[in-house]
């Protein structure tokens, strides 16, 4: 894949990263238990049916420094017992208004580092969800993990509670590359502990993520740990751009420190490692994550139904509405949006004494619900069809581009750039122009430009 240079400057821009919209940073603070109340029973009689549930686990053993989630540091002290017990009360709080017609179809533990806790606390968790909720037959039950923390004791807890799907954390092959970044370094080849993982079970899926733009890193060195990762063939691969936000993380400071690499170096490796994997077999789909051809998500996005949430991409047979547990966890049901609290203690203290821990959210209006649903058809399937996207929302084709923001001129230079191909019915990216899929999400959204928000650059 080539990008002119030129294109590279001028669309190497801040925008929104549009895992959610609209974006996390526009919740507000006035959302309160009972409108969240509200808005969970509201969610009954909303679409998708099927239900997710989001389990965030804070704590890690060390903080990577690229790392921009809310986490906690694992100490002798740390309240991890009444942590995990105050996530079984709040599922137990919450549940109680959710219609149990309807059925679990994703679980989801995200971090922070889950693994970073005894697993038997976690096990305590899926045991109360298979208890509280009808599970669908092929319902995916995923869980983040550092590889440094599987022995084959833990793997084997992890499949007897029931996990299907495991993203390992790899980051990088490079041990000199993880000291920098302070990442624990495995002690065992991740292929050993993949075959743990999937025991045997051909319905186990292994994501490893690996993240491009860090200190130390090459071209060379990132095509490197692609090689590696394909002859371990993992089900899904995922190469994150790295994000340099250090007013949100101020630990990003020392890799500013260790030296970053020229922007054009990491777009280099995004390009290099794009054509490796269509060449070994995997399909890209969205941006940033690659898949074998008898992946559920690949037929998803062929057909042009791709879906995601904060969790990340699926089909719409496991979409559901999310609904999340823990410190900073984000549920996001049809048309509204809440977060918990993002401190372990207030978050304990709070479910103790018998409130729900919600500190902030959003309530979508219409236009923003078709806002939404046009910009996820962009960055899940790259393509948008209004005609379709209208019939969804019952709705007609010129309401919807009335909605969103549909500039003709704008397009046009994004058109006249190679970027996209649209007429008055479909808006379809090329292949280089994948790399400015937010620039164009942006494009299209109506709220972002009046609002003066920080975000990561989009390159």
């Amino acid at each position: 894949m080539n990008v002119p240079r030129i294109l590279l400057e001028k669309y190497n821009s801040p925008v929104p990263r549009y895992t959610s919209y609209p974006p996390a940073n526009l919740f507000h603070n006035d959302y309160t238990q009972d409108k969240f109340i509200n808005a969970v029973i509201e969610s009954n009689e909303c679409e998708p049916k099927n239900i997710s549930i989001y389990i965030h686990i804070p704590y890690c053993k060390r903080h990577c420094f690229f790392c921009g989630c809310n986490m906690s540091l694992l100490k002798r002290d740390s309240p991890v017992k009444d942590y995990i017990d105050s996530i079984k009360k709040e599922i137990k709080m919450v549940s109680r208004y959710i219609d149990k017609d309807r059925k679990l179809s994703q679980i989801h533990y995200g971090g922070g580092t889950p693994n970073a806790i005894p697993a038997e606390y976690i096990k305590e968790i899926n045991e109360l969800l298979f208890s509280e909720f009808k599970i669908t037959d092929n319902a995916e039950i995923a869980i983040e993990c550092n590889p440094s923390y599987l022995d084959k004791k833990y793997s084997n807890s992890l499949n007897e509670a029931g996990f299907n799907r495991y993203s390992l954390g790899i980051q990088d092959f490079n041990h000199d590359i993880l000291k920098t970044v302070n990442r624990e370094i495995p002690e065992r080849p991740i292929s050993e502990i993949m075959d743990e993982l999937r025991n045997g079970n051909e319905k186990t899926f292994i994501n490893l993520d690996f993240i491009y733009g860090m200190p130390s890193q090459t071209v060379e060195s990132f095509l490197e740990n692609m090689s590696r990762a394909v002859s371990i063939r993992p089900e899904r691969l995922v190469t994150f751009s790295y994000a340099h936000v250090p007013w949100v993380n101020k630990a990003q400071m020392a890799l500013e420190k260790a030296g970053l690499p020229d922007p054009l170096d990491k777009l280099e490796m995004f390009f290099s490692s794009y054509d490796f994997m269509k060449n070994n077999g995997y399909f890209p789909i969205g941006l940033d994550h690659y898949v074998l051809e008898k992946d559920e998500l690949y037929k998803a996005f062929k057909n042009h139904n791709l879906h995601r949430n904060f969790q990340g991409y699926c089909t719409r047979e496991t979409t559901g509405q999310v609904y999340a547990f823990g410190m900073s966890s984000i549920s996001q049901m049809e048309r509204n949006y809440s977060q918990n609290t993002k401190s372990v203690e207030d978050y304990i203290n709070t479910i103790n004494d018998g409130k729900l821990p919600i500190v902030k959210g959003y309530a979508l209006n219409d236009d923003e619900i078709t806002v939404r649903a046009v910009i996820n058809s962009l960055m899940c399937n790259k393509k948008i069809d209004f005609r379709n996207i209208a019939d969804d929302l019952n709705k007609s084709d010129d309401d919807v581009k009335k909605t969103i923001r549909f500039v003709n001129d704008e397009l046009d230079s994004f058109a006249e750039d190679g970027i996209i191909t649209y007429d008055e019915q479909t808006i379809s990216m090329t292949e280089p122009g994948i790399l400015f899929i937010r620039n164009v999400a942006a494009s299209l959204d109506p709220a972002i430009r009046d609002k003066g928000l920080s975000f990561s650059k989009s390159v």
